[in-house]
């Protein structure tokens, strides 16, 4: 019997390394499968020289989520964006400025040498990193739950509007869809635009100092030299100042809509006809209204708003198979409000990963 006790335990020396070997071995394995899976499932796979980032399903209790939470913190500012002071002097106000797209277009306009005025809900977190990365750019940064006038009280002045700030609700069917969230949803999404639109439009510049009540529409002039018995063409105006610039966050739900996103894809819908139509009653004083149509964007808006479940999919409803990052939306704001996009108004940026959209 001691002789068979002893075979045993010596053969269960020999066997217990091997077979915990092995185990390790599965084991491993199948992490790193369920690795390749997640990556695979829930990354955003950043084509190109960019680098595929593995996110975990995560969620969040509360509208509009906070990027501190984040499991997964999004991309801010790209390190090899150089600015060139194409905002140098200017002074923008951005509402939801704390967190997501928000904070990229606060930090790239810091880069672009403005100074920064941040309006945000409760994130205060979120809002004090802001401040942080856009002082560390040089510029000035004030946050704030307040509105206009405390933004040209502390910065002097306001040349460009961001309308940005939104919430969203996650409803399988219209008849789950409350009216208080349809109420806050079309308060903070169109509403609130409307109404930081005409705050501030008595402080934005205007061209020559014309009235903010002339449109667009009319006709007259010259005809481009054409006329008056003059056969040189007259000489080209002198550039003049910046006049304001207005930029409206919509979204690839107002042209494609989300099923799941009724009163979000209407409030955005609403967006872009606001866009275009408040660029036609202003094109007459210089000040000029655009918007950007994201798709889908890493920022805390998603998982405070998607089962986490639907974040597995998350990147897989574009053609590129992946979502985008908000170092990649911020550029947009900077062309509209800067002197590159001088002709642009009523127009929307799509910077959407190919979804086609028509207008």
């Amino acid at each position: 019997m001691e002789q068979a006790a002893e075979g045993i335990t010596g053969s269960a020396a020999k066997l217990v390394p091997q077979m915990v070997k092995e185990a390790a071995g599965g084991v491993q394995q199948k992490l790193a499968d369920t690795a390749a899976g997640v990556a695979e499932n829930v990354g955003l796979a950043v084509q190109g020289v960019r680098e595929k980032i593995p996110l975990m399903p995560e969620g969040q209790a509360a509208q509009p989520g906070s990027e501190a939470d984040m499991w997964t913190k999004p991309e801010v500012i790209r390190d090899d964006y150089v600015g060139a002071d194409k905002l140098a002097g200017r002074v923008a106000l951005i509402t939801g400025g704390d967190s997501g797209i928000g904070r990229s277009v606060a930090v790239h306009f810091a880069r672009e040498g403005a100074d920064v005025f941040i309006l945000y809900l409760n994130e205060h977190e979120d809002a004090a990193a802001t401040k942080k990365l856009v002082e560390a750019e040089g510029r000035r940064c004030e946050t704030c739950t307040e509105a206009v006038e405390r933004c040209v009280r502390e910065l002097g002045r306001l040349d460009i509007l961001v309308n940005n700030a939104a919430v969203q609700h996650y409803r399988t069917s219209i008849t789950d869809m409350t009216d208080a969230d349809i109420e806050a949803t079309f308060e903070t999404n169109i509403l609130g635009y409307v109404h930081m639109a005409q705050a501030a439009l008595p402080h934005l510049p205007k061209a020559g100092g014309s009235s903010t009540t002339k449109t667009g529409s009319g006709t007259g002039g010259g005809g481009g030299g054409l006329g008056g018995g003059s056969s040189a063409a007259p000489p080209p105006a002198p550039a003049a100042a910046p006049s304001g610039v207005i930029i409206n966050t919509t979204s690839v739900t107002a042209y494609k809509g989300q099923p799941q996103l009724l009163d979000y894809s209407a409030t955005k819908g609403a967006i872009s006809g606001l866009t275009q139509a408040l660029a036609a009653q202003l094109a007459g004083c210089g000040i000029r209204v655009n918007g950007v149509a994201p798709g889908p964007i890493w920022t805390p808006l998603i998982p405070a708003t998607f089962p986490r479940t639907e974040l597995l999919n998350f990147q897989k409803s574009v053609p590129m198979q992946r979502a985008g990052q908000p170092s990649e939306v911020g550029p947009c704001y900077v062309f509209l409000a800067s002197s590159d996009g001088a002709t642009m108004s009523g127009q929307v940026l799509h910077p959407n990963g190919g979804t086609p959209v028509s207008a």
